[in-house]
């Protein structure tokens, strides 16, 4: 295996570009058959990238999340045509706008009419349920409000008294993730579910299911079913304590004006509570520990350690596009003609361009996050760095990065990645 340029790529991030810091992990079977680490993890250049550094992964946690998802459909308590309604009420009767422009979204008072179909678990998993992705709606600010004045409300009762049992039982915290996914249900949706692919909070909406039916919090799911069957131990958060706050690799943003990197704060926009546990966006984490998890959906579900979290029939799931019709064609205006969209997931549709099978399925995230899974070779690849903004990483850097990790882990002669 020569896995030159994909070094030489990755190396040479942070002087073309003023990348500071990038992590890269490919597997095949259960091997690690590379991993580099260029740059450094805090923004002065003192600690080089470490395996214990923390990333938020974003939108990555689409992946986990739909893997929780398609494990309870694996054990019959969800079925993938099921109505969201059965589990959430207040998503059996939707109302989508009268118009949309494509631009600017339908507010709580715009004109609307009764939905005519009801969204499907597998609507909200290809991104197909009409929703949309504004985290700032009215909707969800007013559930904020209300949840920060119950807050309060609580903190006055409590001052200087001490809590009985009983009274703790009866104050059960606010603003959880699924109290604020209620909160999204009241937003006009922009397109009768099933006709078109729009980006959303969808696998928010999901991660509410997925705690309906387990009983268990988001969180605590995915460390039960997930996480912790795959031997993943202090890798992956959804909020971070004071000593997992120091492993947070330095986040920085691109600036379109000054054609500059540098350092930032952090976005959690997406984080509508203090308690919120976004099943979009919300996970953060080290390569490693996620890679763990790419690494088991590309050998059939099975984990390194022989532990299983999905059967391989259901990992074949993820490598099918979903989308057809106007809404391939919405998917293919952001993601080229390569690919459609699955189960949570974009699906390579056109061997002809990239390298990579028919069939491998992945995604990115905000901050420059990229990943890949192949099922056909057992081949996954994952790449962090920490740049939001950055429009040229998901334009240029993950297709090189593919491209180079499928040459050196397949090679150009002795084995086609479409063979």
């Amino acid at each position: 295996m020569d896995f030159t340029k994909l070094t030489a790529f990755l190396d040479s991030l942070e002087e073309a570009y003023g990348v500071r810091s990038a992590d890269c992990i490919v597997t095949r079977e259960h091997e690690t058959v590379y991993r580099h680490m260029t740059g450094h993890s805090d923004s002065e250049g003192k600690y080089p990238v470490d395996d214990k550094d923390l990333y938020y992964l974003y939108s990555c946690t689409k992946v986990i999340t739909c893997t929780a998802v398609l494990q309870l459909i694996e054990q019959g308590a969800v079925q993938l045509y099921d109505p969201v309604g059965k589990y959430l009420p207040e998503y059996a009767v939707m109302k989508v706008a009268n118009e949309f422009d494509g631009v600017n979204l339908p507010g709580l008072t715009a004109p609307c009419h009764f939905s005519a179909k009801q969204i499907r678990i597998i609507d909200l998993m290809a991104m197909m349920g009409g929703l949309t992705y504004e985290v700032t709606s009215e909707a969800i600010r007013n559930a904020q409000e209300k949840t920060r004045a119950q807050g309060n409300a609580r903190a006055e009762r409590n001052a200087g008294a001490e809590r009985n049992a009983g009274a703790e039982g009866n104050d059960r915290v606010k603003g959880s993730t699924r109290d604020m996914v209620a909160a999204i249900a009241e937003m006009p949706l922009i397109y009768e579910p099933g006709t078109r692919w729009y980006y959303s909070l969808a696998h928010d909406v999901l991660a509410a299911v997925v705690e309906t039916v387990s009983g268990e919090g988001f969180g605590e799911y995915l460390h039960h079913h997930i996480f912790g069957p795959l031997g993943i131990k202090n890798d992956m958060f959804f909020h971070l304590d004071q000593e997992q706050e120091k492993r947070l690799s330095a986040i920085y943003a691109y600036d379109s004006i000054t054609n500059r990197i540098t350092p930032c704060g952090r976005d959690e926009s997406y984080k509508f509570t203090d308690v919120y546990e976004s099943g979009g966006a919300g996970l953060i984490g080290t390569v490693s520990g996620y890679s763990a998890v790419l690494e088991a959906l590309a050998c059939g579900g099975r984990g390194r350690n022989g532990e299983r979290i999905l059967k391989e029939e259901t990992v074949r799931m993820f490598s099918v596009n979903v989308t057809m019709g106007q809404a391939l064609r919405d998917v293919q205006l952001q993601e080229g003609p390569e690919y459609g969209y699955g189960l949570g997931v974009r699906v390579k549709i056109n061997e002809k361009r990239g390298l990579g099978p028919i069939g491998e399925f992945g995604w990115g995230g905000a901050a420059g996050a990229y990943v890949c899974v192949d099922p056909a070779h057992h081949v996954s690849i994952f790449f962090a760095t920490h740049v939001m903004n950055f429009g040229v990483c998901g334009r240029e850097f993950h297709p090189l990065i593919r491209d180079y990790a499928y040459e050196g882990v397949l090679g150009t002669e002795e084995e086609s990645p479409n063979s």
